[in-house]
């Protein structure tokens, strides 16, 4: 990829047309206000954001970037909720640590793992969507990723090994949750199941993957599941359904080109923004009738409250111009939604289930 060349009028300039005094300070503002961006840039590559810096030769920014920093927050607040509504957890050193070391799986390991993979199997549409990724901009080799996809599986489950033997489990809890986990995340990117090619079953997958499953592993961790929790954090995940189509919205053109049912392309962009808001909505309110249910009508209020500033940014950003404001509209509202997660956690923990 060529960078545009300088306009030639600056090229040209001859010795005798010297600026005049004073003007040094104002032709370096440019360059000042310049910056500003290029910051922006590679701060965005670290994360694995849109608008990422392509100059970028590390090759270790560029394995953090194919892992994708800005998507382990939701897998490590799981944990976090999963710790919390086992009634369990303790602040003390040791518990400390086994919990850092469950974020570690669930976030920079698997979560990385099924970022790099879906890289992997996404370099073409990337190639349309997000050219400036590492695949499709040659920054890094099919190899290498390959070699990446293995070294950060392998450890994750040596990992949730290490965390079911510091727990006692007759059953492999957590290495089964860490196992199931790497598969669904290999039937979402890869053919030929591919399920991302389906709106509705990809985007469930990847709101279990980003609300159950890490859930899941911080309460086996230090407490038990069984099915009353099982089937509450799969209702919780639909909510995160709504939060996995809000990322379909950047890559329209490319998901019609290659024929994935996204859908912002089965219903098109308006229609698509008001289901996704009214599913994250609406399911939480769900969880906020079972706590009422359970009779922790504190915590319901708090999460009701919760719903209010984000229904208001669906309002103020995403349902005007969801192809514009998506990223947005996750900054602004998604820090309710985890908080809402939390709450819920806490308040089971009051009177843990399973």
């Amino acid at each position: 990829m060529s960078n545009p060349s300088a306009p030639e009028s600056n090229l040209s300039q001859s010795p005798e047309q010297a600026p005049p005094e004073g003007a040094g300070e104002t032709a370096t503002q440019p360059a000042t206000d310049a910056a500003a961006p290029n910051r922006s840039a590679k701060t965005r590559q670290m994360l694995g954001m849109k608008g990422a810096d392509v100059k970028e030769t590390s090759i270790w920014k560029i394995r953090l970037q194919l892992m994708k920093p800005i998507t382990w927050i939701p897998l490590i607040w799981g944990v976090v909720c999963g710790a919390a509504a086992s009634g369990n957890y303790q602040w003390k050193l040791e518990h400390v640590l086994i919990a850092a070391a469950c974020m570690l799986l669930s976030g920079p390991l698997l979560t990385g793992y099924t970022q790099t993979l879906n890289d992997f199997y996404d370099r073409d549409l990337d190639a349309i969507n997000e050219p400036y990724r590492p695949i499709p901009s040659g920054a890094i080799s099919v190899p290498q990723v390959i070699t990446q996809i293995w070294v950060l599986l392998l450890a994750g489950i040596g990992i949730a090994y290490a965390l079911d033997t510091w727990a006692g489990h007759e059953f492999p809890t957590i290495t089964v949750l860490a196992i199931g986990g790497s598969f669904l995340s290999y039937i979402y990117s890869a053919p030929p199941l591919k399920l991302k090619k389906n709106g509705w079953l990809g985007n469930y997958a990847l709101g279990a993957s980003y609300i159950a499953l890490p859930w899941w592993a911080g309460q086996a961790l230090f407490g038990e599941i069984g099915p009353t929790i099982i089937i509450l954090t799969l209702i919780y995940s639909i909510a995160g359904l709504g939060i996995a189509i809000v990322n379909d919205f950047k890559s329209v053109e490319g998901d019609k080109q290659l024929g994935l049912q996204s859908l912002p392309v089965m219903f098109g962009v308006g229609t698509a923004a008001w289901i996704c808001v009214l599913i994250i909505d609406i399911f939480q309110l769900g969880i906020a009738g079972y706590l009422v249910s359970i009779h922790q009508n504190l915590y319901a209020a708090i999460l009701i409250l919760l719903v209010i500033p984000q229904i208001t940014f669906q309002d103020m950003y995403f349902l005007r111009n969801p192809l514009e404001n998506d990223v947005k509209y996750q900054a602004s509202a998604q820090p309710f939604l985890v908080l809402g997660m939390l709450v819920t956690a806490l308040a089971i923990g009051q009177n843990p289930i399973t």
